[in-house]
């Protein structure tokens, strides 16, 4: 799994570089003012965009807590001791949710399986592991991500574990393998650019909170530029094997208007080594 994670950002990495040499550079004078920037005729999607919410804590409405990984206490539940010396930077803040009308349809083995989940977090969760983040996980990641837009087709590339997405102009068939990204085909629904994805291999999480779907998921998405900076954001899920109907997420992006803005390195590969393999040295670091 591991060997498949790094294939995916070697090919990630390569397929930005064909897709627009030194597009990754610096968006000097990104931010725009007046109407919706257009490209043959439709809304001009390119540059740095971001989410600002929590949830990749946890998609639903959540209070602040202590930490997500607890253990019983005297009085209380405390944090366990693998995230206790993080104190406050290991704590969970609140949050509104993004998920519409806040409800999650599981079905009986679907929550069964999210409240195991939670249960193992530190165990299970992929980010924890640095695995690719899925659809539409990556998009509210606290990580920017840049659209590269033309007439041929739509590239995005995310700075977290670099994940990157080549989005068909046409939908190109049935997916030939399962993919931690799966993969996208868009249409455009008047100034709406639509995202059709499927093909998951069913690892990936929605959050932290232990949300999850199956490879059966498939994912619709609607970018509505609202004005030249903002972006509203729609996913709508599909799953039947772990939800009993569709339920839709929504949120707004930002444009990262800041000077200089550009898109960063977070290949967290090598920042696991450790904690992945660390268990094989013949004398492990205790």
């Amino acid at each position: 799994m591991r060997v498949s994670v790094l294939k995916a950002s070697v090919v990630a990495g390569v397929a930005a570089a064909a897709f627009a040499a030194g597009s990754l550079a610096p968006l000097t004078g990104q931010s725009r003012t007046g109407g919706i920037p257009r490209a043959n005729g439709k809304p001009d999607l390119n540059g740095l965009w971001q989410a600002i919410n929590s949830a990749n804590y946890d998609i639903q409405a959540h209070t602040a807590k202590a930490a997500l990984a607890m253990r019983p206490g005297p009085v209380v539940p405390i944090p366990a001791k693998e995230v206790l010396a993080l104190g406050a930077v290991g704590s969970i803040p609140s949050g509104a949710g993004v998920v519409d009308g806040d409800e999650l349809p599981y079905t009986a083995e679907g929550l069964k399986k999210k409240q195991e989940n939670q249960q193992n977090w530190l165990a299970r969760d992929p980010e924890i592991k640095c695995y690719l983040p899925g659809v539409p996980r990556a998009t509210y990641m606290p990580f920017p991500f840049q659209i590269i837009q033309s007439s041929a087709a739509t590239f995005i590339s995310y700075e977290y574990a670099g994940a990157a997405r080549h989005i068909y102009a046409k939908d190109p068939g049935p997916p030939q393998i399962d993919s931690w990204m799966g993969v996208s085909y868009s249409t455009w629904e008047g100034d709406t650019f639509v995202v059709h994805t499927a093909g998951f291999n069913g690892q990936a999480w929605f959050d932290r909170a232990g949300n999850h779907h199956s490879d059966k998921l498939k994912v619709t998405e609607r970018y509505t530029m609202t004005d030249a900076d903002h972006i509203n954001y729609e996913a709508t899920i599909t799953d039947p094997a772990t939800f009993t109907r569709p339920w839709k997420m929504s949120m707004p992006l930002y444009r990262r208007v800041e000077k200089n803005a550009q898109l960063g390195q977070f290949k967290c590969v090598e920042f696991v080594t450790e904690l992945m393999y660390g268990h094989l040295r013949k004398e492990p670091i205790k």
